[in-house]
């Protein structure tokens, strides 16, 4: 069973915690209800600092919480079904093509989730509202310019066109998950010797600013990206723990998800620097709850 760290566990750890409960009692309570005792522990040390209050008098009274189900409260990933290897996923209004598969980590290329037409219709709304690629600040929770993303882009507001809309909702039949659980799609704009160098996806518990951006959606599980274009040279997206780099060709896709805010999912990709040519791409982050 897996079982992860979602915003609701993080958030009654903490309630708990403010009503007066030791770590040790809360450690209990999620052991009791069918958590395993590491993943307790890492949501504690991730929650929690280290040193807390001594426990009020009044709290003497053990905590307690709703059993644990697989995955954790509320924490399944997306996911597209390929239990039967399917070579082609019905998309409800496109048949994609299922490429490449890989379980560890789970990454999935998808053929032909775009059309050409819906490429260049992108690519167009999105070029007068480009500007210089930020990146999320985890220690305030904001978003700041990075060296290490040389592109351009822009975000459009979830559903705000039919187009949006038409993409958003292929999206989320692909992968099983909601609408209204996704950021907004992002466009993206390389340029030659634009890149960016590997980064994880998620939010990392550790950092101070993480708590003020998991009030919007809670921590992000999947990522998709979508090719606009296919550069001469370069420009694909690798994951160097793997060995894995997926070529950029128009139209196409690579998912990948990430059951843990951790390192050991594997997820460690970056955009390689373009080499010749220029590259748009289309990206989707997908949320554990509601994103507003």
């Amino acid at each position: 069973m897996t079982q992860i760290i979602t915003l609701e566990l993080r958030q009654w750890i903490l309630a708990q915690a403010e009503a007066g409960h030791s770590r040790d009692a809360i450690l209990a309570a999620m052991q009791a209800a069918g958590w395993a005792r590491d993943v307790a522990r890492h949501a504690l040390d991730n929650t929690l600092p280290q040193a807390r209050p001594e426990p009020r008098p009044d709290a003497a009274v053990a905590p307690t919480m709703p059993v644990a189900q697989a995955g954790g409260a509320g924490a399944r990933v997306p996911e597209v079904n390929l239990s039967q290897s399917p070579r082609l996923l019905d998309a409800g209004d496109r048949t994609v093509e299922v490429l490449t598969v890989m379980n560890n980590p789970r990454v999935v290329v998808l053929g032909g989730l775009l059309s050409d037409e819906e490429c260049d219709a992108l690519i167009a709304a999105a070029t007068p509202r480009l500007a210089r690629s930020l990146t999320v600040q985890t220690q305030t929770g904001g978003e700041e310019l990075n060296p290490d993303r040389t592109s351009n882009g822009m975000f459009f507001n979830r559903g705000e066109s039919a187009l949006i809309a038409r993409i958003e909702e292929r999206i989320a039949r692909l992968v099983n998950w909601p609408v209204d659980h996704g950021e907004g799609i992002q466009v993206l704009h390389y340029r030659p010797g634009a890149e960016y160098k590997p980064h994880y996806d998620y939010f990392d518990p550790n950092e101070p600013g993480t708590p003020t951006i998991l009030k919007r959606g809670g921590q992000r599980l999947a990522t998709l990206v979508m090719y606009l274009n296919a550069p001469a040279c370069g420009g694909g997206t690798t994951f160097p723990d793997v060995g894995l780099e997926v070529a950029p060709q128009r139209g196409n896709a690579v998912f990948f998800s990430y059951d843990r805010p951790q390192p050991s999912t594997r997820t460690l990709h970056g955009g390689a620097p373009v080499i010749e040519g220029e590259k748009w791409v289309a990206t989707k982050w997908l949320r554990e709850g509601v994103f507003a």
